[in-house]
């Protein structure tokens, strides 16, 4: 949690959030099923036993376009759909969906003023008592679906205190979290593995990693030991189903059946990927909640979710880019993310070629070696900015050693990407060229 976090246009609810993290008092991990989180749900009633049907989503990469493209796939379906989904971009109420609408101000305080009481001042994890609040709103708010993100890992994650979702969905598998989840690629899956439920059906996504360090299990292989001690039904992308672009849209198959569809209007061929779980968790949930081909098609071409390869046409920073520059934010800040924006970078430079600009924000506990390592090649420039509020931010130091050897321009290091934007556009005057944004998703606030 950062001050980040805390921020809110209401005054009131912003001093209501920083009381619920001053309840933290140095708990350190927002993972587990510790007494005060379960004395809390007990005492909102056990929200988490009266839920409508779950689609529980973990993995690295990925779960927030997941649960975009189901929720917008079910609402052109005519169906009621809460969200549970973290961090948020501008305000806490992003995070708590309630039927198609983000909590309204006057629900959220009256949440906190509850969960403020039953907790009784217990030390307790931001993420406990927000997640217990979530629970209790959506139990309070009749719904056909709920999609719910696994906050950090899945085994001892707040979320997975869910005995039996209708469908789990195990997306990427990669390197992040390290200091809470494992340093090996086999550790992290096994803690992912862990929302996997007894003999419930499970959505495996696209896996970069497939070969492990001796004495080690690669994510699919970590995934299928647990899948197998659960006895529950597996569907593994290339195998029970698949989802690849070509020329026209996309095609998903299915248990040998294939469909043509539009791709998901979102950038990036990763989303493909991304969409093929969430049509492979409908087609499992299907007799419970049936969706029509054309109902697929709509919402494949409606989806919302921003912070991800966005096009920024609605910002102040506009005012300070030449005519004919592009400005673009991705919030995405470990090392898959990073591959993803690398190849859609080459796509551009590929069709469209322009100076390309990255303006890089992240958090000091990431890696930045293993997010630039593929997209270094595709740009002119680097320039790094601070986040707002999270503490220790990368510097020029832990970057130079990869600029160096890859011969990319360093701009400089500046307080926000205002000041980024200023400093690049005095050392390029050219009518065209792409600017990137990137690194984090607290760097919204900025834009």
């Amino acid at each position: 949690m950062y001050k980040a976090d805390l921020k809110h246009p209401s005054q009131s609810l912003q001093k209501k959030l920083e009381t619920l993290y001053a309840l933290n008092r140095g708990v350190a991990l927002d993972l587990s099923f510790r007494p005060p989180y379960l004395s809390l749900l007990e005492k909102f009633g056990n929200p988490h036993l009266s839920l409508p049907p779950v689609i529980h989503v973990a993995g690295t990469n990925g779960k927030g376009s997941i649960i975009a493209t189901l929720k917008a796939i079910y609402e052109a379906a005519g169906y009621s759909v809460h969200a549970y989904t973290s961090p948020h971009l501008h305000r806490f109420n992003e995070r708590i969906v309630l039927c198609g609408q983000t909590i309204d101000n006057t629900m959220l305080e009256q949440l906190i003023d509850e969960a403020i009481m039953h907790n009784a001042n217990a030390p307790i994890t931001f993420f406990e008592i927000t997640t217990a609040m979530a629970f209790a709103a959506f139990s309070r708010t009749k719904a056909d679906l709920l999609l719910l993100e696994v906050g950090l890992g899945g085994r001892l994650d707040c979320t997975n205190i869910i005995s039996k979702p209708n469908v789990s969905i195990i997306n990427s598998i990669s390197w992040d979290h390290t200091d809470f989840l494992g340093d090996t690629l086999d550790q992290i899956a096994q803690e992912k593995a862990g929302i996997i439920k007894y003999e419930t059906p499970c959505i495996v996504g696209y896996q970069m990693h497939n070969s492990a360090p001796k004495g080690q299990m690669t994510p699919m292989d970590r995934i299928v030991e647990e899948a197998e001690d659960k006895k529950a039904p597996l569907f593994r992308a290339k195998n029970e189903w698949s989802c690849d672009k070509n020329d026209d849209g996309m095609t998903f198959t299915y248990k040998n059946r294939s469909m043509a569809l539009p791709c998901p209007n979102l950038l990036g061929n990763h989303q493909v990927h991304n969409a093929g779980a969430a049509l492979a968790a409908i087609k499992v949930l299907g007799p419970l909640l049936p969706v029509q081909p054309k109902d697929i098609e709509t919402g494949l071409r409606n989806i919302v979710w921003p912070g991800r390869l966005e096009r920024i046409q609605n910002s102040l920073l506009l005012a300070h880019l030449p005519k004919g520059w592009e400005l673009w934010y991705d919030g995405g800040h470990n090392e898959s993310a990073g591959s993803a924006l690398a190849r859609q970078l080459e796509d551009w430079n590929a069709d469209n070629p322009m100076p390309t600009h990255l303006i890089l924000g992240m958090k000091g506990d990431k890696n930045p070696a293993g997010y630039l390592k593929k997209i270094i090649p595709q740009i002119n420039s680097l320039s790094l900015t601070r986040v707002n509020d999270i503490g220790s931010c990368i510097t020029s130091t832990d970057i130079e050693p990869i600029l160096e050897s890859q011969h990319v321009q360093y701009i400089g290091e500046s307080e926000g990407p205002k000041q980024c934007l200023a400093r690049l556009t005095e050392h390029y005057k050219g009518a065209h060229a792409r600017v990137i944004i990137c690194g984090s998703l607290y760097l919204a606030e900025q834009i």
